[in-house]
């Protein structure tokens, strides 16, 4: 069998009360050691600077400008012309009196001032500290008096927000720059706290009258703080110096490297996830090395495919939600064309995949069946697509093979948190044993797993799994303002990530399960929450469902948001000819839903325990406005249980009442 890991160290039974450790696993480019890192690339300002010298008229940034309600072309900053504007912009900094080590804080929708403000910081040693777009003002608040932030960057619609009575911080702050314009009205509402407004006009004409020297960061300073929402509680400050960002893109440089179909100056990356979010920072940090192109989505993620379509991207990531809708976007299309056609398709299907499976490229397995019907998938994401990263999720095995087959391009996951730069492993192209894995560790970092006894996971077991842990060069230096939440997930140098993996014989990890969230019922019976969504989420009823258990029930009851297209054949099925909405009020749809869940359950093997007794269901989609998912879209847990306590409360009153 081949194998894609190196075994740095043999694994250690507990003893003593302590549990058992696996071995050790290296990227095979790093099986006698970690790399030399390049001299030249030590700091995240070395990546940018060092492409501005390299690729000084290639295209950087592109924006779409709307003007009249209407979404105009791609347009571009070359990196000479960013550079500029990032000198302009920090030396404004210094003129309103930002030092080395102040904290900046940039808080918007990704845009080419986003990263120039990004980059400004990083010349001069400020502290670049990312807000969430999609996050609430308490949160916005907390972030801001908790890093101490002086300087902040806004896009002009959050202006109002963040100057509202109930936000607090705006009184900490010296300065707000707009990403475009602030009107009068919110300029004057601003100096009445004493806070000085600029637009980003204003902001880069003060740069170029007071021009300051760059100074440059070292390799041991704070690059970011980037606050992680979580699934409960406040934000947690994750601190990342310029070493770990740099040693992360140049680890990336290696690993991609060493592929035929290599990434070059001429690819082009659509940005859509949260700038806020790690995996898209380093996606763009990743590019910027290789003086490649960014463009950035126009702000509506439902018309994301006319983004797309215009900028005709080369490379695109996103997390499960993403490649489920274009992968049920695949299916809705199959689903109307004529039945020959659509056995054509399967028949076309079955015969590159088994192709793909004998060891054979996805562009070599079947050139006839992408150009009698795979390169119309190709043209829906633009005809140029080469390569599509999964990650923030498992993303289930069928869709990825589905899109590996159909999608005419390098199809992984990847697997990673903030605390460890985002991608801690990914998958190798092309090789359909990893289908369903997050792949190999990255270089410059290490993975073993740990015993979680009271889930019954082994690293020395037959099925070797466990909690994943993490140690290397690309990792987090603490939680900012919280050692004591630092010494609890670093323990002996290991960072502990609440994720169950397993390691296949081939070296390769796989996520099975959630340490976190896991929960006993009544009877003493363990149960993983997060484990049980992903399972259920598979059955084509469901579009998004959050599993609650109480360790006062023996039972486990959900909120289930129905998939619209199923429920309408379902319903056409039966002679019902409601809207939507009112479909989901049926006791019939209910009885359904649990009748689906079942079957996944007992196709899956789950233990009686694990089945779904009850639902609510829901017509709208779990959203970050309402606050009860994450900016990637993660169950916030205990936000959904206060949203619907009153329907959970009756799911458990009927379930006794069942009983008597």
């Amino acid at each position: 069998m081949k194998s894609f890991a190196a075994k740095a160290e043999e694994g250690v039974k507990g003893i003593d009360g302590k549990p058992s450790v696996g071995p050790v696993y290296r990227n095979l480019l790093s099986e006698k050691g970690f790399p030399p890192i390049d001299s030249e690339i030590t700091t995240a300002w070395d990546i940018f600077s060092k492409s501005v010298e390299k690729f000084p008229d290639n295209n950087m940034l592109g924006w779409r400008r709307t003007v009249d309600e209407k979404v105009g072309p791609y347009m571009w900053k070359t990196y000479k012309e960013v550079y500029e504007e990032v000198l302009q912009i920090g030396s404004a900094l210094r003129a309103v009196g930002a030092e080395p080590g102040s904290r900046v804080g940039i808080y918007g929708i990704n845009c080419p001032q986003w990263i120039i403000a990004m980059e400004a910081c990083a010349a001069h040693t400020l502290i670049c500290v990312p807000l969430y777009d999609t996050l609430g003002s308490g949160a916005v608040d907390y972030i801001v008096e908790h890093a101490e932030i002086d300087f902040v960057f806004v896009q002009d619609t959050k202006i109002k927000g963040l100057l509202e009575p109930d936000c607090k911080c705006a009184k900490r702050l010296k300065a707000i720059v707009s990403f475009t314009n602030v009107s009068a009205e919110l300029s004057h509402k601003a100096s009445e706290i004493g806070v000085k407004t600029y637009s980003w006009i204003d902001f880069l004409h003060m740069g170029r009258e007071k021009p300051e020297e760059t100074n440059p960061p070292k390799s041991f300073n704070i690059c970011t703080i980037m606050y992680t929402s979580g699934t409960s509680g406040d934000p947690k400050g994750v601190v990342l110096t310029h070493q770990a960002v740099a040693t992360f893109v140049v680890g990336m440089d290696l690993y991609m490297d060493q592929f035929e179909d290599k990434m070059t100056h001429d690819d082009v990356y659509l940005s859509f996830l949260p700038l806020a979010h790690i995996l898209d920072r380093m996606n763009e940090e990743y590019f910027f090395r290789k003086g490649a192109s960014v463009g950035y989505y126009h702000g509506d993620l439902n018309v994301l495919r006319d983004d797309i379509q215009e900028l005709k991207p080369t490379y695109l990531a996103g997390v499960p939600r993403v490649f489920e809708r274009i992968h049920e976007g695949i299916q809705k299309a199959l689903q109307e064309l004529n039945p020959r056609r659509r056995l054509i398709f399967n028949a076309l299907y079955k015969h590159k995949l088994a192709w793909m499976n004998r060891g054979y490229s996805h562009s070599k397995a079947s050139p006839m069946a992408d150009f009698i019907a795979f390169r119309k998938i190709r043209d829906k994401l633009g005809g140029r697509i080469r390569l599509l990263v999964s990650g923030g999720a498992p993303l289930s095995p069928e869709i990825e093979e589905f899109l590996r087959v159909t999608c005419c391009c390098f199809v992984v996951q990847g697997y990673g948190l903030t605390e460890t730069l985002g991608g801690t492993a990914l998958g190798f192209p092309d090789e359909m044993c990893m289908l369903g894995t997050v792949g190999i560790p990255a270089v410059y970092n290490e993975i073993r797993l740990e015993e979680v006894a009271e889930m019954g996971y082994d690293p020395l077991g037959e099925n070797p799994a466990g909690e994943i842990c993490i140690r290397g060069q690309c990792m987090f230096s603490g939680y900012y303002k919280n050692p004591e939440l630092t010494e609890e997930v670093i323990k002996d140098g290991w960072f502990h990530t609440g994720d169950i993996g397993e390691i296949l014989p081939n070296g390769v990890l796989k996520i099975i399960d959630r340490k976190k969230n896991l929960i006993k019922l009544s009877q003493g019976e363990y149960v993983a929450l997060e484990h049980l969504e992903n399972i259920f989420g598979q059955n084509s009823v469901v579009q998004d469902i959050w599993v609650y258990g109480d360790s006062f029930k023996s039972m486990l009851v959900a909120v289930v948001v129905p998939n619209p297209e199923t429920v309408n054949r379902w319903a056409k099925d039966l002679g019902f000819t409601k809207p939507f909405e009112e479909l989901c009020s049926f006791p019939e749809l209910k009885e359904h839903i649990i009748s689906e869940l079942k079957s996944t359950a007992e196709k899956n093997k789950l233990r009686k325990f694990e089945y779904i007794k009850a639902v609510a269901v829901e017509t709208k989609p779990f959203d970050v406005e309402r606050d009860l998912v994450t900016a990637t879209l993660k169950n916030r847990r205990n936000n959904l249980l206060k949203y619907y306590q009153v329907q959970i409360d009756e799911m458990y009153r009927k379930l006794a009442s069942k009983k008597i």
